[in-house]
Order: structure tokens, then C-alpha cells, then sequence
């Protein structure tokens, strides 16, 4: 089995994935760790000029980052007060999947109508692949994951959407990495990739887009489950 780096998973074609210089993405992604693992704490007022001197850098990378993470709903920036750390917390996770809910669905009803051959074997092939890591490497699965659903969404004509769409995953993806899968979820995403390529080859548009409702409403519930529960852990 190739190793988890051998595969990473790209944004639909036109849609940069941070729109960002190399040292103000690294530092997007570092910062945004600390805040998921709460060693930003939530309210915690972001400094440019700490960040830069703790990141060992200067300050315009430092401002290119906040601006991404704001953009992701991570950083608020608060007249007269600048930028503070967003609570990680279950209605933060919560907006995000639900806008999926909304938007995924009309996003699969438009491939089922354009999916060529081609586009099914590709779905068929990361399928097959994602069945034999079997969620083994976590990271791995995840980069799967995210590109068979990409296989659906790179060619929509809306490409606002489109870039929603990736968005919102990498920030749930993000998050999720915290959590292991339960047995249910493992079962559930298995089953409902196997029967969405099913309804893609039978051209059954309707039935597809509510699949992948359900699809990523069970996503963003398992993510609740396993945040309520921590937090229930820590109250204990």
C-alpha cells in the first residue's frame, strides 16, 4: 500500500487551495493546529507582532495567515480590538456541515447528469482504494475521502460553490482529525460511497442527492458525537 504521502488530494481545477504565499500558508496551517488542539485558547487575542516573533518570522506572513484563518471562520477581527481565536466549538462545526447539507446535494444532482466512464472508474478506483487502507492510516483515508467526492464536484460550472464546498471540508476535515472513527461511521461510509456510485451509473440524480445528504449529515454528526462526548469526559 502506497504511504499517505504518495497521495494528497487537490482542490477542483481553477480553485487555489489557500491563495497564499508558501510561508504564510505554513503558517496558516500552524496556527490553525494550535487553535484545533486549544493551545490558542478560544478568545485568545492574536498579536501579530507575538506570532511573528514566536513563528520566527515577520509580520506580513503572520497577517496573510489571520486573514485565511478568518476567512475559515477561525479568526474573528473585532473593531478596535483585532483579531481573537473563534471558539472550536459544536455550533461552529455544526454551521459548517449544515451548509453542506445544503449545497452538496445540488452540486451531485449536476454530475449524476454529466458523469462520463471515465469519471465512474475514477470513483470506483479511489473507492477500492479507500477499502483497502480500510482506515487504517487515518490520514490516508482522509485524502481519499476528500478526492472522491472532488471527482464529483471539479467540473460544476459554479465554481463559487465549488470553492464553498472545499473550503468547508478542509475546515471539517481539519477538525475531525481529532476523532477516531467508530465502527458505525466506518460501515456507513463504505456502504454509502458503494451505493452512490451505484446511483451515478443508473443516472438516478434525485436519489444520489439525497444520499449525499444524509452522507454528510452523518459526517457532521459523528463530529458532534465525539466532541460532546470529550467535552463530557472534561466536565467529569
Amino acid at each position: 500500500m502506497a504511504e499517505t504521502s504518495d497521495f494528497k488530494a487537490e482542490p477542483p481545477e481553477g480553485i487555489d487551495a489557500l491563495g497564499a504565499s508558501s510561508e504564510g500558508a505554513s503558517l496558516y496551517e500552524q496556527i490553525r493546529e494550535d487553535i484545533i488542539e486549544g493551545r490558542l485558547a478560544a478568545n485568545e487575542r492574536l498579536v501579530v507582532t507575538d506570532l511573528a516573533r514566536r513563528h520566527g518570522t515577520s509580520t506580513n506572513p503572520v497577517r496573510e495567515a489571520l486573514q485565511l484563518l478568518r476567512g475559515e471562520g477561525f479568526v474573528t477581527f473585532i473593531p478596535n480590538r483585532g483579531a481573537r481565536v473563534r471558539p472550536i466549538d459544536q455550533d461552529f462545526v455544526r454551521d459548517i456541515y449544515e451548509i453542506g447539507v445544503l449545497i452538496e446535494p445540488a452540486l451531485t444532482r449536476w454530475f449524476v447528469g454529466m458523469a462520463t466512464e471515465e469519471d465512474i472508474a475514477e470513483l470506483e478506483r479511489l473507492q477500492g482504494l479507500i477499502e483497502e487502507n480500510n482506515f487504517a492510516d487515518p490520514l490516508r483515508h482522509s485524502e481519499l475521502d476528500t478526492a472522491f467526492h472532488t471527482v464529483m464536484y471539479q467540473r460544476h460550472y459554479n465554481r463559487h460553490a465549488a470553492e464553498l464546498w472545499w473550503k468547508h471540508r478542509e475546515v471539517l476535515r481539519a477538525v475531525s482529525r481529532r476523532f477516531n472513527f467508530t465502527l458505525a461511521r466506518r460501515a456507513a461510509i463504505i456502504r454509502e460511497h458503494r451505493e452512490l456510485i451505484a446511483l451515478v451509473k443508473s443516472g438516478e440524480a434525485d436519489k444520489a442527492a439525497e444520499l449525499i445528504a444524509r452522507h454528510v449529515e452523518g459526517s457532521g454528526r459523528h463530529v458532534l458525537e465525539h466532541m460532546r462526548a470529550r467535552s463530557a469526559a472534561r466536565a467529569g
